[in-house]
C-alpha cells in the first residue's frame, strides 16, 4: 500500500500501541538545551534513572546566552546557573554538549542540521516548539514539554497520537523579492494559526523542489505557528548534497547505503493524504505581520484590516485587540510604519544564506538614525563563515551590531530585549504580546531582506523598491 513519509517514519519507529490508543514511539535523536532540561534531569536523579541512550542525545546552549558577552560568569545569575547546570548534567550522563568553547554552539535547530545530526527518515524530539525545523530533511520532528524530555531521556521513547497529514503544494515560481519566510507567512495567513491542529504538514510542489535546505528549514520551522504538530519536506538530492561530509553524516560505503535508505522514506507518488491544499507562488508577496499572532499578516502593498469591515464577531474582536496593542490604525498602509528596532537572526532566519542574501543588497547603505539594528548568527559556525566571506563587516559598516551566536531577541530570555513599546522589524517566528522582552513591546515579522529594508529606511518598506530587487 502506498504511504506518505509520515506513515513510513511513524511505522518504522512505532514500538507498540498503548491502551489509550497512542503509539509508543522510538525517538531516533533527542536534542536538548538549557531551558527545558534541568527539571528533567532532576526527575531522573529523583527516580535513580540513567539516560537510556546518551549517544542519541545532543545538547547546546542557546536561549539564555548573552550575544554581546562571551566571558563568564554571565551578568544574569540565573543564566549563569543554567549553563553550569547543563554542563554538569551532560558530563554526568555522558551526553555530547556543544558548549561555547567548542566552536559548535548555537541555536539547537541550526546546530543539529549543520553538524549532520538531523537526518531523513528519523524521529527527532526537543524541548522546544520549533523542533519542526528538522522536518526539512524528511524527518518527523516534534517539540515536547519538560516531562516528555524526562521520558525520552529515560526510555528513548514518547507517547503520541498518530497525526493526519495535509499536503501543501506551492506551485509555479516565486516573484523577485519573495522568500521562504513570505511563503510560510502566506500559508499561515491562508490556513490560520489553528488550521494545522491535529496535522503534520507535508510541503511540496515546484517551489519546494527548487528551495535550498535552508529555505526548507525556514518554512518547516514555522509549521507550529500554523497549528501543525510537525512539518516536513520529502528528502531528495538537495537533502543529500547538504548532508554529505558533515561531521555526523555517514561516511564511505555507509554513505551510499544511507542515501538509498533516506530516499526510500519519501512519500509514494500515489499515496493518499487527509487533505491537499494548493497555493500559486505568484499569489505570494513580501509579507508583514501587523497583529499579535503570525496569522495576522498582509502583503507589503496592503492596508491594515479594519474591524468595522468584518461581520464575524470573533474576527472583529481579534482585530480590535491586535490594533489596540500594536497601536496601529485600521485601514492605514503597513508600509511607512516607523520602527525602533531591527532584528536579524533566530532559528527561522539566522543561517548563512539569510545573511548572505541581505549582505548582497546592504553593502553601501546604512541603518537609519534612531534605529537599533542587531544581526545575530544562529551558530558559531554561521558566524565563522560570515567572517570568512566578509559578511559580518558589511553589516558592521551598515550600522548593525554584529553579535555572538544565540536566540537573542527572538524571545528575550537574555539581555536582548525591547524597551517599552518599541516596534521591532524581526526575522523571527512569533509576534505575541511581550514576546521580545517588554510587556508592551511590538513585533512585526518579515523576511530578512524586509528587515534590512526597514532598518535602512527607518520604517516598514518594500525591499523590492529599497534595494531594486530583480531576482
Amino acid at each position: 500500500m502506498a504511504k506518505s513519509l509520515f506513515q513510513k517514519v511513524w511505522d518504522a519507529h512505532a514500538v507498540r500501541t498503548l491502551a489509550n490508543g497512542q503509539t509508543q514511539l522510538l525517538i531516533g535523536t533527542h536534542l536538548i538545551h538549557e531551558v527545558t532540561s534541568p527539571q528533567a534531569f532532576g526527575m531522573l536523579r529523583d527516580l535513580g534513572l540513567k539516560v537510556a541512550m546518551p549517544h542519541r542525545t545532543f545538547a547546546t546552549v542557546d536561549h539564555i546566552v548573552p550575544t554581546d558577552q562571551f566571558a563568564e560568569p554571565f551578568a544574569d545569575p540565573l543564566a549563569d546557573e543554567m549553563i553550569k547546570e547543563l554542563r554538569k548534567n551532560c558530563q554526568q550522563f555522558g551526553i555530547t554538549f556543544f558548549d561555547r568553547a567548542t566552536g559548535k554552539q548555537g541555536i539547537v535547530h541550526i546546530v543539529g542540521p549543520e553538524q549532520g545530526i538531523t537526518q531523513p527518515g528519523t524521529t527527532i524530539a526537543c524541548g522546544d516548539s520549533h523542533t519542526s525545523t528538522h522536518g526539512a530533511f524528511g524527518a518527523i520532528a516534534f517539540g515536547i514539554g519538560t516531562s516528555q524530555v524526562r521520558d525520552v531521556l529515560a526510555t528513548q521513547c514518547m507517547a503520541l497520537g498518530r497525526l493526519k497529514v495535509r499536503r501543501i503544494n506551492v506551485t509555479g515560481k516565486l516573484r523577485p523579492g519573495v522568500y521562504a519566510k513570505d511563503v510560510i507567512l502566506h500559508i499561515i495567513r491562508t490556513l490560520g494559526v489553528n488550521g494545522g491542529t491535529g496535522f503534520a504538514y507535508e510541503y511540496g510542489g515546484e517551489v519546494f523542489d527548487r528551495f535550498s535546505m535552508e529555505e526548507r528549514m525556514t518554512v518547516c520551522n514555522m509549521s507550529i505557528e500554523g497549528g501543525a504538530r510537525a512539518g516536513y519536506v520529502n528528502p531528495d538530492e538537495t537533502t543529500c548534497a547538504y548532508l554529505k561530509g558533515r561531521p555526523y553524516a555517514p561516511k564511505g560505503a555507509a554513505w551510499d547505503a544511507a542515501v538509498t535508505r533516506w530516499k526510500s522514506f519519501a512519500s509514494d507518488p500515489d499515496c493518499k493524504y487527509d487533505d491537499v491544499v494548493t497555493i500559486n507562488a505568484a499569489d505570494i508577496a513580501p509579507t508583514v505581520t501587523w497583529g499579535i499572532n503570525p496569522g495576522q499578516g498582509i502583503a507589503i502593498t496592503e492596508t491594515i484590516p479594519d474591524p468595522a469591515k468584518t461581520t464575524a464577531v470573533d474576527e472583529k474582536a481579534s482585530i480590535e485587540e491586535a490594533l489596540a496593542y500594536m497601536k496601529l490604525k485600521p485601514g492605514a498602509p503597513i508600509k511607512g510604519t516607523r520602527i525602533d528596532v531591527a532584528f536579524l537572526g533566530s532559528c527561522t532566519n539566522g543561517r548563512l544564506s539569510d545573511f548572505k542574501e541581505v549582505a548582497r543588497y546592504l553593502k553601501g547603505k546604512h541603518v537609519a538614525p534612531g534605529v537599533k539594528a542587531i544581526a545575530v548568527p544562529g551558530s558559531q559556525g554561521v558566524g565563522v563563515l560570515c567572517a570568512e566571506l566578509g559578511i559580518d563587516q558589511v553589516f558592521r559598516d551598515a550600522g548593525f551590531e554584529w553579535r555572538n551566536a544565540g536566540c537573542s531577541m527572538c524571545l528575550a530570555m537574555n539581555p536582548d530585549k525591547l524597551v517599552g513599546d518599541q516596534l521591532c522589524a524581526s526575522s523571527s517566528n512569533r509576534n505575541f504580546k511581550g514576546r521580545q522582552g517588554s510587556p508592551t513591546g511590538r513585533t512585526l515579522l518579515m523576511s530578512p531582506l524586509m528587515v534590512a529594508a526597514a532598518a535602512v529606511t527607518g520604517s516598514v518598506a518594500d525591499a523590492r523598491e529599497v534595494f531594486a530587487v530583480t531576482n
